[in-house]
C-alpha cells in the first residue's frame, strides 16, 4: 500500500472546502460555482494521476544528483529541516516567477490560474505538466547534498501551506505575519488578472522574496480573477493544453525560426513587430460576464454522484498504487481522467458529450472488476460493478435535456 501524503491530505483538503463553502452560504458570499469548483479539482485529479508516473522518475533523478554529486552530502540531522525549506522556498520562487514570465512554462502554470473564483478549491487546481518546466530549478538543492527525504518533506510543507492562502474569507493577517509569509490578501494579487497586479507576489511561504526581487504588490482595490483570456470550458483535459494550443497557433504564424524561439522563452503576449509587437493585459472590462452555462439539476446531481465515485476511485488508486502493476496503473489512470473529462463535457452540452458518457459506464464497470479483482478478487465486486452499470446507465437517461448556449 502506497503512503502518498495525497491519501491523507485531500481528505483534509475536502473537509476545508466543505466547511468554507458552508460559511459563505450562510453569509451570503457567492464566491463557489458548482461547475467552476469541480473543473478546479479535477484538474487536480488530472495531476494527481500524471504525476503517480512523472514523479517516480523526477524523483528518481533528484535521488542520482544527490548521491553522485552532492558537494555537502546533509545528513537527516533536526537542522537539515529549516535549510531545506528555505531552500525550496527560495528556488519555488524563481520557478513559480519564470512560470509568469517564460511562455512554454506558462503553459503549464496558467491552469492554476483559469479558475474566474477564488475559493480553496482554486488551490487543487493544479498543471499536469508544469512539473517538467519546473523541477530542474530544485537540482541545486540536490548538490546542495539535501536528502532526498528531507527535499519532499519540505516540498510537501511548502504545498500544504500554500492551500489555506486560496480564500477571501481572511481579509488580512496581523501586520508582522504579513511582512514576512505569503497570505490570501497577497496571493489574491497573484491570482488576479488586474493589470497593476499581473506577475507579482510568486512568493511560496515567504513574502520576502518578492519583496527582496521587486516582485511585491499590496492588495488594494479588490482582485478580479483569472487569465487574460478566459479559458471557458469546464473540461479538465482541455485546461492543460489550451495554452500550448495557443502557443502552436502563433507559431505557424511566424515565418522565422530565431522569432519562434522568441515567442517560446518570451513573456506571454510577445510576438514579433511585424505582427504587432507585444499585447499588454488588457484593461479590466467593467461589462464583463464570467463564463458560465444553465444545466438541469438533474444532471448536475448525476455529475455530482459520479464525481464522488471518481474521487473515491483516485484515493483507491493512490492507495493501492504500489501494488498494482503497470497494466492496472495505465488503465487506472485513463479511466479516471477519461471520466473528469467526461463532466466537463457533459456541463459543456458538447454534441457527443452523452454518446461518451455511456461509453465511460461501461468500461468503468469493465475497469473495475478489472483493476481491483487483481487486487482483491470475489464475487461482490462483480456485483457491484453490475449495480454501478445499470444505476448509472437508467440514471443517466433520465438526466436528458434540451441544449443550452454556452455564455461567452
Amino acid at each position: 500500500m502506497s503512503i502518498n501524503p495525497s491519501v491523507i491530505a485531500i481528505p483534509v483538503y475536502f473537509l476545508l472546502i466543505g466547511i468554507e463553502f458552508i460559511i459563505h452560504r450562510v453569509n451570503a458570499t457567492k464566491s463557489y460555482n458548482l461547475k467552476d469548483a469541480m473543473t478546479n479539482i479535477n484538474c487536480g485529479v488530472v495531476s494527481q494521476i500524471t504525476g503517480a508516473f512523472l514523479m517516480v522518475i523526477l524523483f528518481n533523478a533528484y535521488t542520482y544528483m544527490e548521491a553522485n554529486y552532492g558537494l555537502f552530502h546533509i545528513p537527516m540531522v533536526w537542522w537539515a529541516f529549516p535549510v531545506a525549506f528555505i531552500t525550496f522556498d527560495f528556488m519555488y520562487y524563481w520557478a513559480h516567477r519564470l512560470s509568469h514570465e517564460i511562455n512554454l512554462f506558462w503553459g503549464g502554470h496558467s491552469v492554476h490560474h483559469q479558475s474566474e473564483e477564488y475559493n480553496l478549491s482554486v488551490a487543487l487546481r493544479q498543471s499536469s505538466t508544469q512539473i517538467l518546466w519546473t523541477f530542474l530549478f530544485y537540482l541545486p538543492i540536490a548538490l546542495l547534498g539535501v536528502d532526498p527525504i528531507v527535499f519532499i518533506v519540505a516540498q510537501g510543507i511548502n504545498l500544504v501551506y500554500q492551500f489555506w492562502i486560496h480564500t477571501e474569507s481572511i481579509s488580512k493577517m496581523p501586520k508582522w505575519f504579513e511582512a514576512v509569509f505569503n497570505t490570501p490578501s497577497h496571493h489574491r494579487v497573484h491570482h488576479a488578472r488586474n493589470p497593476k497586479y499581473i506577475d507579482k507576489n510568486h512568493a511560496g511561504t515567504l513574502i520576502i522574496w518578492d519583496k527582496l526581487f521587486g516582485s511585491f504588490a499590496a492588495e488594494e482595490e479588490r482582485p478580479q480573477y483569472g487569465i487574460t483570456k478566459p479559458l471557458k470550458s469546464w473540461n479538465p483535459v482541455w485546461a492543460n493544453f489550451a495554452h500550448y494550443t495557443e502557443i502552436y497557433k502563433n507559431l505557424k504564424r511566424i515565418p522565422k525560426l530565431k522569432d519562434k524561439l522568441r515567442l517560446l522563452v518570451n513573456k506571454p503576449g510577445w510576438q514579433p513587430e511585424y505582427l504587432g509587437g507585444y499585447q499588454p493585459a488588457p484593461e479590466i472590462d467593467p461589462n464583463y460576464k464570467k463564463f458560465q452555462n444553465r444545466t438541469s439539476t438533474r444532471l448536475n446531481l448525476y455529475v455530482i454522484i459520479q464525481f464522488v465515485v471518481i474521487m473515491l476511485t483516485t484515493l483507491s488508486f493512490l492507495y493501492f498504487l504500489t501494488e498494482m502493476d503497470i497494466a492496472q496503473k495505465v488503465i487506472s489512470a485513463i479511466l479516471i481522467i477519461f471520466s473528469v473529462a467526461s463532466f466537463g463535457l457533459l456541463f459543456e452540452h458538447r454534441k457527443w458529450s452523452r454518446g461518451l458518457e455511456v461509453i465511460r459506464i461501461v468500461f468503468m464497470s469493465i475497469g473495475f472488476v478489472y483493476i481491483f479483482g487483481g487486487l482483491n478478487p470475489g464475487f461482490t465486486l462483480l456485483i457491484i460493478a453490475l449495480v454501478y452499470l445499470l444505476s448509472s446507465s437508467i440514471w443517466f437517461k433520465t438526466t436528458r435535456q434540451k441544449a443550452v448556449t454556452l455564455s461567452t
